[in-house]
């Protein structure tokens, strides 16, 4: 179950990964694939801000949307389809962020087996 609320996290860190090598961004990639290291640090601090990051990304793939459809609309091509696909990226993305909320991860990042506190 750990395993399955984990991956979305990284996965998206590593699509985010290939998003900026592939733009020839050597220094964000790179630092992309050590975030996905968080999932070995058992601290609080570690799924913080491996949600922060994700919670960056989620508005790098929709800032990536609007250049593209933006562009792509100029040159009158068809936009929506990579609009869409973006779209979803930035969605799994949130939902990969969202995930480090459940009860089984927060224990994890906890060191013990204690439930996030009550609001």
């Amino acid at each position: 179950m750990l395993l399955l609320l984990l991956s979305p996290a990284v996965v998206s860190t590593l699509v985010l990964a290939a998003h900026f090598l592939r733009r020839g961004q050597l220094i964000p990639g790179v630092f992309c694939v050590v975030m996905t290291a968080l999932v070995f640090v058992r601290q609080p601090w570690a799924r913080r801000i491996w949600q922060g990051f994700l919670g960056i990304g989620v508005l790098i793939w929709l800032g990536t949307l609007s250049r593209v459809a933006r562009l792509r609309m100029e040159q009158h091509e068809h936009w929506l389809r990579p609009a869409v696909i973006l779209l979803a990226v930035a969605a799994f993305t949130l939902l990969a962020a969202l995930l480090l909320e459940h009860r089984r991860v927060y224990a994890r990042y906890q060191g013990h087996g204690g439930a996030p506190p009550a609001a």
